[in-house]
Formats: structure tokens, sequence, C-alpha cells
């Protein structure tokens, strides 16, 4: 397994999760890692990445709430969700691209997100 995704859950409005992304070094070390996320019929969205040095992107929808960071002693990208919301509800998957401007040619498994309000 290339990308493995952890943390998922269900969490009441207001409250905060942490998904867990661990890849192979070879992928973490030369890839730009990201959060994306599918809610139920819709389009899967990316809403957060950060290069190998550390530098981050949001989405406006989750930006100021979520937080993404990289471990690289561990190779593992992280996903830190405040202040949920039920628009958050959505299943939730860790990526690995190359650039900004593709997708990611690598995906880890889903991780169900539930925002109850």
């Amino acid at each position: 397994v290339q990308l493995q995704a952890s943390g998922g859950g269900l969490v009441q409005a207001g409250g905060s999760l942490r998904l867990s992304c661990r890849a192979t070094a070879s992928i973490f070390n030369s890839n730009i890692m990201g959060w994306s996320r599918q809610a139920p019929g819709q389009q899967r969205v990316t809403i957060a990445t950060i290069t190998t040095r550390g530098a981050t992107l949001y989405t406006e929808s989750v930006g100021g709430r979520f937080t993404i960071s990289r471990d690289s002693a561990k190779n593992t990208v992280y996903l830190q969700m405040d202040e949920l919301k039920p628009e958050d509800t959505a299943i939730y998957y860790c990526g690995a691209r190359t650039s900004q401007y593709l997708q990611p040619h690598y995906w880890g498994q889903g991780t169900q997100v539930t925002v109850s309000s």
C-alpha cells in the first residue's frame, strides 16, 4: 500500500478530528501531498496541499479551520480539522502529485468523516 489513510469518524458540529496518511518514503519525499474530499453526489475536490518544503494551500471552504502538515520522520501527512461543520461530511482521500496543476498520481483509500448537527 503506497498511501494509507486513517482517522475518520463521527463528530458533532464544532468538534475536531485529525486525519493521517502514511506514504512510502519515495512518494513522500518527491511529491506534493494533499487531501481531497468527496461528498455524496459531488465530485472529488482537493481541499489542502503541502509541498516538500512545507508550503501550504487551502480551498476557501476550509481555510482557517483545517491545517495540513507533514512529518518527514514518519513519512506522514496530517489534516487537523477544527470547527467542523455538517457540510464537511465526506469521504476524505489523501493524494500525492508532482504539480499543483495536476491531479494526484497516487491515492490512498478513503476515510469517512461524518459531522452531525
